[in-house]
């Protein structure tokens, strides 16, 4: 049976994480849909007890009030902890240099989120987004002096195009900078389309890929109908989690459609929608840890349950087939019987890895 105590490695480094990481996004009222600070402390404490080790937060989630959260809940426990954060994010509206990529917002926001947490180091760091403006090497070396000078362990990236995550791999392999261990990814039944290139990249360039939102922003728990797809979509994450998921465009016919698919299996099961989905996501080759964001401790238990959820292999294929995407040039194409032919000459290769 897994359990949170289960440890996985976290890409190519010795880092021991939980199979299910918590999210703290919902941790702090600001944003009008999260959880105060007593039920935040409750749903922390279930999870660490129960032996979880893996937080995940970032510099802007609840206007800071997550990182304060966390750094408060961790206290007296915190070597036991591997707590994650993010930058990129602007900090001060109106300031040009106050979010973004470049070395100037990587200090600035890693020193500011090292005072919330209340700790002298970070153990593994996101670049939250790409920017699409600042030079890779100048990423890569400021995450690297950070690393020698004892303020972040490891460092990872989050939200940015596999090819960019790729050549900074291959650039920090040549140069001796600290590798990316971990890329964290939208990626649940309802989102699949990282499976054309950020998984495959991950898995072969030695980063654990931790899927956020693995629940589709609520959509594959069913709490959602046809009705709620008349929703106006707003860009600021303040207002409601139906805001949230209609805003990630998570709140569809089509992602409706597979969750209607999920809650048959739970129903088989006798389990719960949420529980289907996150145990779909804990056997996806390359997956290292869902993140999960309860805004209860009910809901946390429920995801937990997750770790209790055996699928059958007829369930896994209908789950498979209804949230199926196609891959794109050159995958599809790639798997064609004449290509397939003219580059093996037709020879039949079996697979091993």
């Amino acid at each position: 049976m897994t359990t949170l105590d289960t440890y996985r490695l976290l890409g190519r480094s010795g880092l021991r994480v939980s199979p299910l990481a918590l999210g703290t996004m919902t941790f702090g009222t600001d944003w009008g849909w999260g959880a105060d600070q007593d039920e935040s402390r409750r749903i922390f404490d279930a999870y660490a007890e129960r032996g979880g080790n893996f937080i995940d937060t970032a510099n802007q989630y609840t206007d800071g009030t997550s990182e304060a959260l966390v750094g408060e809940f961790a206290a007296g426990r915190r070597e036991q902890l591997v707590l994650a954060t993010k930058y990129s994010a602007s900090r001060r509206p109106g300031d040009p240099n106050a979010g973004g990529n470049h070395r100037k917002s990587l200090v600035q926001s890693v020193e500011a989120s090292l005072r919330r947490l209340r700790t002298d180091y970070i153990d593994l760091l996101y670049l939250h987004a790409w920017d699409f403006t600042t030079p890779v090497e100048e990423i890569l070396r400021g995450l690297d002096d950070l690393v020698r000078a004892g303020k972040v362990l490891y460092t990872g990236i989050s939200d940015t195009p596999a090819w960019q995550v790729s050549r900074m791999q291959a650039i920090a392999d040549l140069r001796g900078w600290s590798p990316l261990i971990a890329l964290q990814i939208e990626y649940s039944l309802i989102e699949r389309t990282g499976e054309r290139d950020l998984i495959p990249m991950a898995r072969e360039l030695g980063l654990g890929v931790i899927p956020w939102s693995p629940l589709g922003s609520g959509v594959l728990t069913g709490k959602y109908t046809r009705a709620d797809l008349a929703h106006e979509i707003s860009a600021d994450p303040a207002g409601t989690r139906k805001n949230v998921a209609a805003a990630n465009g998570s709140l569809t016919e089509r992602s409706l459609g597979i969750a209607d698919v999920v809650k048959g299996v739970a129903e088989e099961l006798g389990t719960t929608p949420s529980q289907v989905a996150l145990a779909w996501a804990l056997l996806e080759p390359g997956v290292t840890a869902p993140v999960v964001g309860a805004r209860t401790l009910a809901q946390l238990e429920d995801n937990l349950g997750a770790l209790d959820v055996r699928l059958s292999d007829d369930q896994r294929a209908r789950l498979a087939e209804a949230s199926r995407v196609d891959l794109g040039f050159p995958h599809e194409f790639l798997r064609r019987p004449m290509p397939r032919s003219v580059i093996m000459g037709g020879v039949t290769l079996e697979h091993t890895r």
